[in-house]
């Protein structure tokens, strides 16, 4: 009973996980319509992806308190169901200062359901001491998938944005019929003892340093995953001088191991601990990478690129995990912090490649894993090791 228990509320879970993804590569997919449609240049179409961004990572805050009051399993029906109005309206919004502000509300929609449904992931871990985590962000990189293909096979049927995302919310709406029945009913990932409550809550305003140092890992961790997939392909063609066909294959690389790695890497946790798994992994991406970049070609390159999908692929989901056992608190400031370095760090690494080329800028990249090696060996990861969730 207690195995069929898990794997109904991994798979409730798992659907919030893949809702997000669908949700977001929804849109993102339709940019060029909205575009268009808008009349919007290059310079408001930027600001408009920021603003989901920036709506992200000032959401803290707020979610701070929604996660204390209402926790995590009600914040996520909530949010869920927010993104779904927010998809509806942003298919029929006339002007672009209400797209803006759609698209902001959006990122603190998304912000809110990524603490709650992470804090998810962390209570699953705990109440069947078992790891799930990795695999739970494995099925984000599905709903990207899934969300590109439908994509892809409305608009060779109609042009209708409005078409288009009537049919994502109503698949977005049965995957949230079907995590709402599984998900559990903590109130938050706070710690079990109830003497640490206070604490918790006082951090609010000042964090400890142990959570700073979470939020930085967070950051440089998001920081290695956006850069690579904002610039892997121009890295590609401008310095390796790969042809138009071989050049996209950099993303599809570091994409592919991710999303292989994130499976099987909840056995490597049960196995090693999620502070090794974070230290080796990081390092195996920053070193990876660092030693493709002098010696150059496409082969060398693509396995660079390869070791950073392979290694960056647990930071996350570990780091999630060692926030949410500090309280609501710590894993709302380490997910704004994420989300601030997934924001940042492709503009970041962009101001490098223009004063120093792209190979500086990669080097960056490599230099961002190697600052998680570090903040690593400071956090305090689980004492105890799950035993493995398959």
């Amino acid at each position: 009973m207690e195995n069929s228990d898990f794997r109904r509320a991994k798979w409730a879970i798992a659907a919030l996980f893949c809702f997000l993804g669908f949700q977001y590569a929804t849109w993102a997919a339709r940019l060029p319509a909205l575009k268009t449609r808008l009349d919007l240049g290059a310079g408001e179409l930027g600001l408009l992806l920021m603003a989901c961004g920036a709506g992200a990572a000032a959401s803290f805050p707020l979610v701070a308190v929604l996660m204390r009051r209402l926790g995590s399993r009600r914040l996520s029906l909530a949010s869920a169901l927010c993104l779904v109005a927010l998809l509806a309206a942003l298919s029929v919004v006339p002007n672009y200062p209400l797209a803006l502000l759609v698209i902001c509300g959006d990122g603190v929609a998304v912000g809110c359901l990524n603490v709650a449904m992470n804090a998810q992931g962390a209570a699953l871990e705990t109440a069947y001491g078992r790891t799930a985590m990795s695999q739970l962000h494995a099925t984000f990189s599905a709903g990207l998938l899934a969300a590109a293909l439908l994509a892809s096979g409305i608009t060779a049927a109609t042009a209708s944005v409005p078409a288009h995302f009537a049919v994502a919310a109503a698949l977005l709406l049965l995957l949230l019929g079907y995590a709402r029945p599984g998900l559990l009913p903590h109130p938050d990932a706070g710690p079990a003892d109830p003497e640490k409550a206070p604490k918790q809550r006082a951090r609010l305003t000042l964090p400890s340093g142990k959570t700073l140092l979470m939020g930085c890992a967070m950051a440089f961790g998001t920081i290695t995953e956006g850069a690579m997939n904002d610039w892997s392909t121009l890295y590609m063609r401008d310095v390796v001088k790969a042809s138009s066909t071989v050049a996209p294959l950099g993303i599809a690389v570091v994409s592919v191991m991710m999303l292989l790695a994130r499976v099987r890497a909840d056995r490597w946790r049960s196995r090693w601990g999620d502070g090794r798994v974070v230290r080796t992994g990081s390092a195996v991406a920053g070193l990876g990478l660092a030693l493709a970049l002098p010696a150059g070609g496409v082969v060398p390159t693509l396995l660079g690129f390869a070791c950073v999908g392979l290694g960056a692929a647990a930071v996350t989901p570990c780091v999630y995990v060692a926030a949410a056992e500090r309280g609501s608190d710590a894993l709302s400031l380490v997910a704004a912090m994420g989300t601030t370095g997934l924001l940042a760090g492709p503009a970041v690494i962009g101001f490098v490649a223009g004063a120093g080329g792209l190979t500086l800028g990669m080097a960056t990249v490599a230099a961002s894993a190697l600052i998680v090696t570090l903040t690593a060996t400071r956090i305090p990861w689980r004492d105890r090791v799950p035993v493995p969730a398959g």
